[in-house]
């Protein structure tokens, strides 16, 4: 794990790892941020602007996306057609997909299609199907990528609701966010403590580096987690079964998406910790449904995670 990143989200196994960054690597993921800054604090207008388009352009657009791979790939010297194709297409697809799904399901009570994209993306993401496509240490620009085809074809083409994902802050936010990682820190330093997983460590942060690393958390592992897992995983399970189901069932597809993480083998240890995790997280988010409730909670254990175990 590089230096900048450990300053950043201290996680080597989270999205961005940049080491010797460049203007074009800085601009790349401005450029990325943009969508993702338009529906968290312009969602309703942004919604409104995409179904304004005419049909044809409103699927074609989202082709735009393979932009910020070809500037990076170009610039890096890696420029391939095949990964150009997929990044052209398959935002294209994710968004005509889920133009079906609008259709063939008014009620949003889930359609197989979402379950189709939602795998599709879990599964790129997690099992790092893509990561060849960009240069080393920079494959969570491509991950953010994805979260951008995710957020136009969820939020701008099937228009999902109930997703919270609106960071116009509210008060609400941060006590339900807070709240849940009191009740949910003894019990996971004490599972974690007792599986040999987590190490105390002595660490007095500099007060400066400890307001970046939490920011870092929050924006690039966080949100985008809490994005995949509540507003989207967990809000189309309920449904179909319930919130409690909904909740459980959510919480083990988040412990899974850990199997590979901190091991070269299956990290059950991981897994449970995540999935005990995932319940907290998805009590945050389904409080108000608000992602950045649970964006908090996430973020305050990863941090206290990265200083102090």
């Amino acid at each position: 794990m590089t230096a900048p990143i450990r300053a950043v989200t201290g996680r080597p196994d989270k999205i961005l790892g940049m080491s010797n960054v460049t203007p074009v690597d800085v601009a790349v993921l401005v450029i990325e941020m943009l969508p993702a800054l338009a529906f968290a604090v312009a969602s309703e207008r942004a919604q409104r602007t995409v179904n304004g388009w005419p049909l044809l352009w409103r699927i074609a657009a989202p082709a735009f996306l393979v932009l910020p791979y070809i500037v990076l790939a170009l610039s890096a010297h890696m420029f391939r057609w095949e990964w150009f194709a997929v990044y052209c297409v398959l935002p294209v697809v994710i968004a005509w997909l889920l133009s079906r799904a609008a259709a063939a399901d008014p009620e949003q009570r889930g359609n197989w299609r979402d379950a189709i994209i939602l795998l599709t993306l879990g599964l790129v993401v997690d099992l790092r199907w893509f990561d060849a496509a960009w240069p080393a240490g920079l494959r969570g620009l491509g991950n953010l990528l994805l979260v951008d085809a995710g957020l136009y074809g969820f939020l701008g083409i099937r228009r999902l609701s109930g997703t919270g994902f609106d960071f116009h802050f509210r008060w609400s936010d941060w006590k339900t966010g807070l709240r849940e990682l009191l009740f949910f820190a003894p019990v996971v330093i004490a599972a974690g403590l007792a599986l040999g997983f987590i190490h105390p460590h002595k660490n007095v942060p500099r007060i400066g580096q400890a307001v970046v690393s939490w920011i870092g958390i929050f924006v690039f592992v966080a949100v985008i987690e809490e994005l995949f897992f509540r507003a989207w995983v967990q809000n189309l399970l309920e449904r179909r079964v319930g919130r409690r189901t909904a909740l459980i069932i959510a919480s083990v597809l988040f412990g899974l998406s850990h199997f590979n993480k901190r091991s070269a083998h299956f990290n059950w240890r991981y897994v449970l910790l995540a999935t005990i995790a995932g319940i907290f997280y998805g009590r945050a988010w389904g409080e108000d449904r608000r992602v950045p409730a649970s964006a908090i909670t996430h973020t305050c254990v990863d941090w206290i995670w990265y200083l102090w175990f």
